[in-house]
């Protein structure tokens, strides 16, 4: 399948840009949240796509958190999967955030959590002792009815296209947003994270908040890193960039993209930080100390 995507590792940069012809840029954000914590994450059991279940009052508590950690960070657009734990997730998060109020949540198919086949509803373990008895990984073990990698590799790679069509239709730089956006693609890279709920993002005024799934969100960073050659800082070990996410885990990129005719292509990535979850620790400790 041809798309602009498909052929990014050799549009990075401007490498490819013929002598006298210039691209304007947009540079965007990109946050993406895990859901908070299910009664079945609570037991040790896999959801997948066949159980769509609501988030536990420990998991209402994490979004919650979730959402005071970025209340003060804006954003363009939001994005959550279909499912209930992941709407209920993104809900919490928008109502604290004043950047929100009147954006409309879009819950789109293509951010479902992996699909485990008849592994659905059985416990974790027994899901790592079937991948274990296949001598395959966690990671790429497809068990009967089950997503592989590459399906699930794809259905990031189209909702990643996709975004990239909304947003730079609804941000290109001939609105209101303009001079911010010019700015912000002008702008260098950024410094290091420093911890701070606005890492990477702040004065950016194109910035996405896609809620999804742990699995999912595991395909998707492995995705950016070794087919978009996304950058991250040498120090980072991989193991730990391709784990799962803790419940309501953030991870942060941004990205520059340019306009071909009437297709937006992206022309690099940057992760500015990895499953962070500050919020949780914090959230446990309040809790702990209001139990006292």
């Amino acid at each position: 399948m041809s798309s602009p995507l498909a052929v990014l590792p050799t549009r990075f940069g401007t490498q490819n840009l013929s002598a006298g012809h210039t691209m304007e840029a947009l540079r965007f954000g990109l946050t993406l949240v895990r859901h908070g914590e299910t009664k079945y994450n609570k037991e040790g059991l896999l959801q997948g796509q066949a159980i769509d279940s609501c988030l536990s009052e420990a998991g209402l508590q994490q979004a919650e958190a979730a959402g005071r950690y970025l209340r003060d960070v804006s954003f363009s657009n939001v994005f959550a999967s279909d499912m209930l734990r992941a709407r209920q997730t993104a809900e919490k998060i928008m109502q604290q955030n004043s950047s929100c109020l009147a954006l409309q949540m879009v819950c789109d198919p293509l951010l479902k959590e992996k699909s485990f086949g008849t592994a659905e509803g059985g416990r974790v373990q027994d899901f790592k002792e079937m991948a274990r008895a296949a001598g395959e990984s966690l990671a790429g073990f497809t068990p009967p009815g089950g997503e592989t990698q590459e399906q699930v590799k794809e259905r990031v790679r189209l909702f990643l296209e996709n975004m990239l069509q909304q947003m730079g239709a609804e941000h290109w730089p001939v609105s209101g947003h303009a001079a911010a956006a010019a700015a912000a693609a002008a702008a260098p890279e950024g410094s290091p994270a420093e911890g701070e709920a606005e890492d990477g993002v702040r004065g950016m005024p194109v910035h996405a908040l896609v809620v999804t799934h742990g699995a999912y969100m595991r395909e998707a960073v492995r995705y950016f890193v070794e087919e978009l050659h996304c950058s991250f800082p040498s120090s980072w070990d991989q193991s730990h960039m391709f784990s799962l996410s803790p419940n309501t885990g953030i991870c942060r990129f941004t990205l520059r993209t340019a306009k071909e005719g009437s297709k937006f292509v992206l022309l690099g990535m940057r992760c500015v930080f990895i499953h962070r979850a500050d919020h949780i620790k914090q959230a446990e400790q309040d809790s702990k100390a209001r139990a006292k």
